[in-house]
Order: structure tokens, then sequence, then C-alpha cells
């Protein structure tokens, strides 16, 4: 079985500044959940996640009634967190 080089290496993860806001304002147990999450992306491509139609290298990964957006840019090996909501608003 072959395993791609991008699959296993570690990517650093950034915010963007509105997904930092979103983060902040979330309560302190649901924070800390998405905390571990977003941890996990430092190995995007082990994290259960949707690839996101139309938006290129843009994917969703969930965690309870919240949903976590972000890049994958390959190239730079980072991982750019887009949005943090919950799921009903996270689209808009």
């Amino acid at each position: 079985m072959s395993n791609s080089n991008s699959k296993c290496r570690e990517y650093t993860v950034y915010f963007l500044p509105v997904a930092e806001k979103e983060l902040e304002k979330l309560p302190k147990q649901i924070k800390k959940q998405i905390l571990e999450v977003i941890h996990s992306l430092k190995f995007p491509f082990q994290v259960p996640a949707i690839r996101m139609r139309n938006v290129k290298d843009t994917y969703r990964t969930k965690m309870g009634g919240y949903r976590i957006i972000y890049n994958i840019y390959n190239s730079e090996v980072i991982v750019v967190v887009i949005r943090i909501a919950h799921r009903k608003k996270a689209y808009r």
C-alpha cells in the first residue's frame, strides 16, 4: 500500500481573524472540544472532512453542532481555519 507524502506530513495551522473571534465567543467546553479538532488538523488528511463544492481546497469538519471550515495549502504545508460556527450559521 502506497502512502502519499502529503498524507503524513505535519501541517501548520493558522486562523483567519474572523475564525479567532468566533472561537473566543464560544462556551468554554465547546471551545475546548473544537480546539482538539483543530489540533488534529496538523494532519488534515486524517481528519474526517468533506470537500466543499465550488470552493478549491476548502473542507469542512464537524464537532457536535459546530462546523470548522478550512483551506489546505499543500505546497506551503499549512491549514487555514476560515470559520468556526454553529451549523445553522456556518454557510451564510
